[in-house]
């Protein structure tokens, strides 16, 4: 079944096969989103309503528009740390501003995934590395599990960087409420446990492995309510133990947020990075989730779908929202099979809302402190900082440096840095391609690197490979290196350019390879091209360049023919030796 549409005959097919696992996925889902919800919106400074708020409409919105059958759409942790630090520029926690400030962060990030949606723009994705992206949620990680060490010990802190939290959380240690901090550690340790030490306990209670799979996944249900029925049985709430109290009983209102220009522009630039994130973390997980059953993600539609989302969370009351990790694998696992379980967990969520929310008065904020650790520890990767620097000293360098500005300097600014170290990274690459010096492979047509492999070569013909596409910031590197090429050799008499790596030249290097051309027929060197693609070649067509070209090859072997044919036919019939250099 395509992951974009359901047919007449898969909805007949659907009734039959895909009712049952869709119901459990979503109750299952909505077990782990109900604690989820609150504790993000916790994080994200806002009310523990809006977390759940944030999975109704923006379930139902994706439901219908999105592409992933797998992808569970609502509050995440990245996201709602993000949220706090725009909210945090404009407004005080707690107040009417910093909860406008808050809707008008999803509505902005909402329309502009729409719009990069229409424009089929889902490559924006690729501006963002793996290394820098893997770094900067990393140090989010770090800062949200700091962010918590209040709501563990029952004491007040403030800052949003490392700077700023660590001092402040060891100023107020002698504040510490030992009730609070006990029963943070009781619901860690069990929460930790339960992960890997749960279903093997229901299994040797006599469960199947399934069952005993999804049970399992409900600890966060028991952990609310058992700290619950702990706090209001002891009366711990009078104690010191800080709960969440009322809870709005009802479904979200259904309005647009107050209109302010100013404030809007403010929030423009870190709602865009919310939306980039967003997006990102979303394609990743739905993309890896539907390798599994070799269905197709499209990220144009997962940009509108995402948008769309967003915009129902802004007018909600609620949360900026996107695809979640930890419910996703959940959601796949417990056996989603369309779309439809998140229009189920949306439903269930809203049932929820309207039954289940007094009996959260005594949720202590301490247990939603302990699900948002054990969430994030998932996004802590220690051990990719030291990979990427062996397999690269860029990208190790650009993932240290996400990081550490992102620790010190907050997630906006780190986010910021990394979308800059991405793109420097690429331009810096791009800007000295590699260029290699090829001869002919003994025995063969084919044409290698001289410092790779043992191959023949004559001295008046010099044929460099390029391997990477021409454009404005490489387009002088080129040149600069044959000329020194040339100066080096007096003997040289050809120059093949070797374009089969080459998918593009831009207007810059076309005007490069024309000064070439000129300073090559000054020194009595003849310029010929080899092995140039087609729509490489349908762009020189368009101009005159190809008509001052002394030569134009299919292969780079009919080059050597034409250009030193007894060496180039004698170098083919001799034994095949085509071997690498040692060492090389």
């Amino acid at each position: 079944m395509s992951a974009s549409r359901l047919s007449m005959p898969d909805l007949r097919g659907y009734a039959r096969a895909g009712l049952s696992g869709d119901v459990i996925a979503a109750l299952v889902v909505t077990i782990m989103l109900i604690p989820q919800g609150m504790a993000y919106a916790m994080l994200a400074g806002l009310p523990p309503q809006a977390g759940l708020y944030g999975a109704i409409l923006p379930l139902l919105l994706y439901a219908v528009l999105g592409s992933s059958p797998a992808l569970a759409v609502g509050p995440v942790a990245v996201v709602a740390l993000m949220t706090a630090a725009a909210a945090g520029t404009v407004a005080e926690i707690g107040t009417p501003g910093y909860q406008l400030a808050a809707l008008w962060i999803a509505l902005i990030s909402g329309i502009l995934m729409l719009v990069m949606g229409v424009l089929r723009m889902g490559f924006v994705a690729n501006f963002l590395s793996h290394p820098v992206i893997s770094g900067f949620i990393t140090a989010a990680g770090i800062l949200i599990a700091m962010s918590q060490a209040r709501h563990m010990l029952g004491i007040q802190t403030t800052g949003k960087t490392l700077p700023e939290v660590i001092p402040s959380i060891i100023a107020n240690l002698a504040d510490t409420n030992l009730i609070t901090l006990a029963l943070s550690a009781a619901v860690l340790v069990f929460l930790f446990w339960s992960r890997k030490g749960m279903a093997p306990l229901l299994k040797r209670l006599g469960l199947s492995a399934s069952g005993a799979g999804l049970l399992a996944k409900g600890a966060l249900f028991l952990v609310v309510l058992g700290s619950t029925l702990v706090v209001w049985g002891l009366g711990l709430d009078g104690q010191g133990v800080r709960i969440v109290g009322d809870i709005p009983r009802g479904l979200p209102p259904l309005e647009l947020p107050a209109f302010d220009l100013d404030l809007i522009m403010l929030l423009l630039m870190p709602a865009a990075m919310i939306a980039l994130v967003g997006y990102v973390e979303s394609i990743s997980i739905a993309q890896t989730l539907a390798a599994r059953k070799r269905q197709t993600i499209d990220p144009d539609r997962e940009l509108i779908a995402l948008g769309a989302a967003n915009l129902g969370a802004g007018i909600t009351a609620a949360m900026p929202v996107t695809g979640g990790l930890s419910r996703s694998i959940v959601n796949f696992d417990a056996g989603a099979e369309t779309r439809a379980a998140g229009a189920l967990t949306a439903l269930m969520i809203g049932a929820s809302l309207l039954a289940l929310t007094p009996l959260l008065y005594f949720l202590p904020s301490a247990t939603l402190a302990a699900i948002i650790i054990v969430a994030v520890v998932s996004l802590l990767d220690f051990r990719a900082l030291p990979r990427a620097w062996a397999y690269s000293k860029a990208d190790g360098a650009a993932m240290a440096a996400t990081m550490a500005v992102t620790l010190l300097l907050g997630v906006e600014q780190g986010l910021m840095a990394g979308v800059g170290l991405s793109l420097a990274l690429h331009l810096w690459r791009t800007s000295r391609p590699h260029v290699a010096e090829v001869g002919q492979v003994p025995g063969t047509g084919h044409f290698r690197n001289i410092n790779r492999y043992e191959v023949i070569t004559t001295p008046e013909v010099l044929t460099l490979r390029v391997d990477e596409s021409l454009y404005f910031p490489n387009a002088r590197y080129l040149e600069e290196l044959v000329q020194t090429r040339i100066a080096r050799q007096p003997e040289i008499k050809h120059l093949v350019l070797m374009f089969s790596a080459v998918n593009e030249v831009d207007a810059s290097a076309l005007e490069s390879l024309e000064m070439l051309l000129a300073k090559l027929n000054a020194s009595g060197v003849k310029l010929h091209l080899s092995e140039v693609k087609g729509p490489v070649m349908d762009r020189l067509r368009r101009t005159d360049f190809l008509d001052h070209v002394d030569g134009l090859y299919l292969t780079q072997y009919d080059a050597m023919e034409a250009l030193a044919p007894e060496l180039t036919r004698d170098t083919l019939a001799r034994p095949r030796e085509e071997r690498r250099k040692p060492g090389a």
